[in-house]
Parts: structure tokens; sequence; C-alpha cells
């Protein structure tokens, strides 16, 4: 195997490993990540947390830890999320 070959198999495997970290988030914590969130943080995640992933507790602290570095986009869609899962968590707390 060639190293770029082997270089795409491992960062698609990154990328896979990410994407069910957030699908895992989005049905066993509070805080659901949006499709759009993955479209948007993907990236980020794996310039600032690549070290946590598979650790979806740790992935999700270190993208709010380092949220003044995330991206427009990211910081936009993890604000919006986040303000929404606590606001679910406001009514349901009713």
């Amino acid at each position: 195997m060639t190293t770029t070959s082997t270089k795409t198999i491992r960062n698609a495997s990154i990328a896979l490993a990410f994407a069910a970290s957030l699908s895992a988030i989005s049905s066993t914590a509070s805080f659901a990540y949006s499709a759009e969130a993955q479209q948007q943080c993907t990236g980020d995640a794996f310039r600032l947390c690549s070290s946590e992933i598979p650790n979806i507790p740790k992935i999700t602290a270190c993208m709010i830890k380092n949220r003044s570095q995330l991206s427009a986009g990211c910081r936009s869609v993890m604000d919006r999320d986040l303000a929404a899962a606590k606001t679910r968590k406001v009514s349901s707390a009713d």
C-alpha cells in the first residue's frame, strides 16, 4: 500500500469515527449535534480535537474549550444547537 493510500484510508477512518461520535451524541446526550453541525465542524474537530476522537464527552468538551478557535460556521451552529439543547432541557424539567 502506498503512503498516499494509507493516509487516505486513515483520514476516512477518522472522519467516520468523528461522524459516529457525533451521531452517538445526538442519541445519548442532552446536546444533539445537527447534520449542519457535523458538516460545519468536522474540520475544526480534526484540527483542534483529533486526539479526543472517538471519546464523545472529550470531543464535546474540547470543542467548547476551543470555541474561540472554531470557524465562524461551526461556532454559529454549535451556539445555536447548544441553546436549543438548553431550551429542551428546561422544557422537559417543567
